[in-house]
């Protein structure tokens, strides 16, 4: 009848074209990914202040897998 009463259907537009896309496994912000693993990486950097390269490697190695398995890249 008149323009004004045209269905809805008359749209092309999907609901489904709407929707977020929401990821199967959310990535934590990186400061917040490996608590366990950073604070040990950090209390041997404090402890061992100039010779903590050497000594607290295995750590810092600890922490870059923990990471890497969230996806962060290094």
């Amino acid at each position: 009848m008149f323009g004004f009463f045209k269905s809805s259907t008359d749209s092309k537009t999907t609901p489904d074209s709407k929707l977020p896309v929401v990821e199967e496994q959310t990535k934590p912000k990186p400061c917040c990914a490996c608590p366990e693993t950073k604070k040990a990486r950090d209390s041997c950097f404090f402890d061992h202040g100039d010779e903590a390269e050497k000594k607290c490697h295995y750590l810092i190695l600890a922490h870059r897998d923990c990471m890497k398995s969230y996806g962060y890249e290094f």
